[in-house]
C-alpha cells in the first residue's frame, strides 16, 4: 500500500480547492464539468469535451491555464489542417545554412483542440500520437512535450456535415469524454448581469491571478497517485469493467486500459473532492465519463435507441458494492 504524508496531502487539497474556487467564480454553472477537467489534469490524461457552442469550454481551459501559470494554445481544426500545422516543422535558414525547428502549437501546457472532428484522420492521428507518447517526432527527431501537457478536444454534437468522426480506437486515447451542458437559469442570469455591468467573463486579466506553477501541478499529480485504494475497490473496478464485455447490449466492452483509466480517475477525483482515499462513490462518479466512449453497443441496441448511460447503470446495479 502506498503511504501518504498527511501534511503534503492537506496542502495538496488546499491548492486544488483554491483553484476550484477561482475557476467556478469565473465559469458560472459548470462546477461539475470543472471538477472533471481538474480530475483529467491531475490524472495525467486528456479529455474530449462535447457540448453545443457557447458553453464556456474554451474559457474554462484558458482560466485553468492562467491559474496554473501555464501556457495555453488553441487550434481550430479545419478540413485543410495538416499534421505539420500542429506539430511544427524544420525550416532552412540560408544565412546560417542551418535547419531550425519551428515549433507548432502542440508545444504548450494546455492545448484546446477545437472541433477535432473537423480534420481528416491523418491530422487527428498526429495529435493522438503525441497525446499517447507525450512527445512529437518532427523530421525523425523526437521532441519532448511539457510535463503537464494536456489536451482538451471539443466536439459539436449537433453538426456532422463535413466532419471526420473519431473512431472508437482513437477515442480510447482520451481519459474522459465530458458532456458540457447549458448552465442553470440562476447561473445564466448571473452571467447576463455581469455582462450588463461591464464585466464579461472573457476579460480575465484582473479577475484571475496565478495560484500555482508547473512544478506545483506535477506535485499534485504525484499526490493524486498516492490516494489510498482498498482491495475491495480494486475488485469493484475490475468487476464493472469486465462486465462490459459480457452485457447483451454491448458489442465491444472496455479493455484493460479502461480499468486503469477508472482507477486513475477515481484517485484524482478523490483529491479534487478533498480526500486521500477512494470510495465506491468516486468510482461511480467517474465511470460514465471514462467508459461511455470506450464501449460500442450492438446493432439491435442502437436501433432500439438504447442509451449507453442506461446500459452502464444496468450493469453497475448487478455488482455488489464493497463495504
Amino acid at each position: 500500500m502506498i503511504e501518504n504524508n498527511d501534511a503534503d496531502y492537506s496542502a495538496a487539497i488546499e491548492h486544488v480547492q483554491a483553484v476550484r474556487q477561482q475557476i467556478t467564480a469565473v465559469i458560472r454553472g459548470q462546477a461539475d464539468v470543472i471538477d472533471l477537467m481538474l480530475t483529467v489534469l491531475l490524472a495525467r490524461g486528456h479529455a474530449l469535451l462535447e457540448g453545443v457552442p457557447g458553453t464556456a469550454k474554451t474559457l474554462s481551459v484558458r482560466v485553468m491555464a492562467m491559474l496554473l501559470s501555464s501556457r495555453f494554445k488553441r487550434v481550430q481544426f479545419t478540413p485543410d489542417l495538416m499534421p505539420s500545422d500542429i506539430l511544427g516543422t524544420t525550416i532552412f535558414t540560408p544565412g546560417t545554412n542551418e535547419f531550425h525547428l519551428h515549433r507548432g502549437p502542440i508545444f504548450t501546457d494546455l492545448l484546446l483542440a477545437d472541433e477535432i472532428n473537423r480534420s481528416p484522420a491523418k491530422t487527428q492521428a498526429a495529435l493522438l500520437e503525441a497525446m499517447a507518447e507525450r512527445h512529437a517526432t518532427i523530421d525523425g527527431v523526437r521532441h519532448l512535450l511539457s510535463p503537464i501537457f494536456t489536451v482538451f478536444a471539443t466536439q459539436n454534437p449537433v453538426e456532422f456535415e463535413g466532419t471526420y468522426p473519431l473512431p472508437e480506437a482513437q477515442q480510447d486515447r482520451f481519459l474522459m469524454k465530458i458532456r458540457v451542458g447549458y448552465p442553470p437559469a440562476e447561473a445564466e442570469g448571473e452571467i447576463l448581469k455581469a455582462v450588463h455591468e461591464g464585466r464579461p467573463p472573457d476579460q480575465l486579466d484582473t479577475a484571475v491571478k496565478p495560484l500555482l506553477d508547473i512544478d506545483a501541478v506535477t506535485g499534485l499529480q504525484r499526490t493524486a497517485e498516492r490516494a489510498r485504494v482498498e482491495p475491495g475497490i480494486l475488485d469493484y473496478i475490475l468487476r464493472i469493467v469486465r462486465s462490459t464485455r459480457e452485457h447483451e447490449s454491448i458489442q465491444l466492452g472496455g479493455g484493460p486500459r479502461a480499468s486503469i483509466a477508472v482507477l486513475t480517475s477515481a484517485k484524482a477525483w478523490a483529491l479534487v473532492q478533498g480526500r486521500d482515499f477512494v470510495t465506491p462513490d468516486d468510482v461511480l462518479r467517474v465511470l460514465n465519463p471514462v467508459l461511455e466512449h470506450r464501449i460500442t453497443l450492438t446493432a439491435d441496441a442502437e436501433i432500439a435507441g438504447t442509451d449507453k448511460s442506461a446500459v452502464l447503470a444496468d450493469l453497475v446495479s448487478k455488482q455488489e458494492i464493497p463495504r
